[in-house]
């Protein structure tokens, strides 16, 4: 099917939805997201469910679906959508981390006139393809993009993306975007490839990154791709003796990367807001099903923004309270 023929039975879903509209329904949403224990998925979720608080109170629900792990993530992911399906959705979320293995089970959610958001990952691309209504979430690349320049503006040379979950296409731009964003700054930047199994793995991580810049000495920034991941950096670029020399930026932040870029340890965080894209899409879907209400911006986009020395002070209470 074609991408056009794919917007507009995506469009079409959505006018008779709106016919229905008129009487409020009790909206059954299904939001896929990360696994219990990531920290940014914990986040998303909260913003998800505290949407969903007036969901419940109209008579409806939301259901969150995420994986035990990421080792077999696209096929994982896609089993999860079509679990919704079955389960009845109203409508759906769900972010297009692998399309190849994704988008067959995103199209048959359009194709069963249940209304769709793809948010996080995937972009407006996505959603147009696959007919979906919204894409709420960051741009990946300019948020890879933002980390690069940043460290390449600090006057970083030579920069690696750790990249711990390999043919993810989000983190893949994450990394394509590192490396475009310090390319402009003056900067050269490589990717650091790592098995999906070193995803959050703290001894795994900070040891593969140890090595790298032992046997790469002209290395001096590193990007990486969560939380975990990030912490993971700085104790390995401690291990290898290069704390000061080698800064370290990465995408999401919690109590403990804000506490890095405090002590100075960790030079910047990159904000894509996941509890703004969890609350915004389950918000966009509840107020649809019930309304018909539509949001003609079809790209909200909850960042990149930058956390750093100047600003760090400013978000540390939001962390406290799990939404940021």
């Amino acid at each position: 099917m074609s991408i056009t023929t794919r917007v507009a039975r995506g469009l079409l879903a959505t006018a008779a939805f709106t016919m229905v509209a008129g009487t409020a329904m009790a909206a059954d949403i299904f939001v896929i997201g990360g696994k219990p224990d990531d920290p940014f998925w914990s986040r998303v979720k909260k913003g998800a469910e505290d949407a969903g608080i007036v969901a419940e109170a109209q008579g409806g629900s939301v259901t969150w679906l995420g994986p035990q792990n990421y080792d077999n993530l696209g096929p994982d992911a896609a089993e999860l959508i079509r679990q919704a399906i079955d389960q009845g959705a109203d409508a759906i979320v769900g972010p297009d981390w692998v399309p190849e293995a994704m988008d067959p089970a995103f199209e048959a959610v359009v194709d069963a006139g249940i209304p769709l958001v793809i948010y996080n990952a995937g972009g407006l691309d996505a959603a147009d393809k696959l007919g979906a209504m919204n894409y709420v979430g960051a741009v990946d690349a300019k948020s890879g993009y933002a980390a690069g320049e940043y460290l390449g503006k600090a006057g970083k040379k030579n920069g690696a993306c750790v990249n711990t979950l390999p043919g993810a296409a989000n983190i893949e731009a994450f990394c394509s975007g590192f490396i475009e964003g310090i390319a402009a700054a003056g900067g050269e930047g490589s990717t650091l490839q790592l098995p999906a199994t070193a995803f959050g793995d703290a001894t795994a991580v900070a040891q593969a990154v140890r090595a790298h810049l032992l046997q790469n000495p002209d290395v001096d920034a590193l990007f990486a791709i969560g939380d975990a991941d990030t912490n993971a950096a700085v104790s390995g670029i401690q291990q290898a003796g290069k704390t000061g020399r080698v800064e370290v930026c990465g995408i999401n932040f919690n109590e403990s990367i804000l506490a890095n870029i405090q002590a100075g340890s960790q030079a910047c965080a990159i904000d894509q807001q996941g509890y703004q894209q969890g609350f915004f899409a389950v918000s966009i879907l509840n107020n649809f099903v019930n309304y018909g209400v539509t949001i003609p911006t079809r790209e909200i986009l909850t960042g990149p923004g930058v956390i750093d020395a100047s600003n760090v002070e400013q978000v540390i209470e939001g962390v406290k309270a799990g939404v940021r």
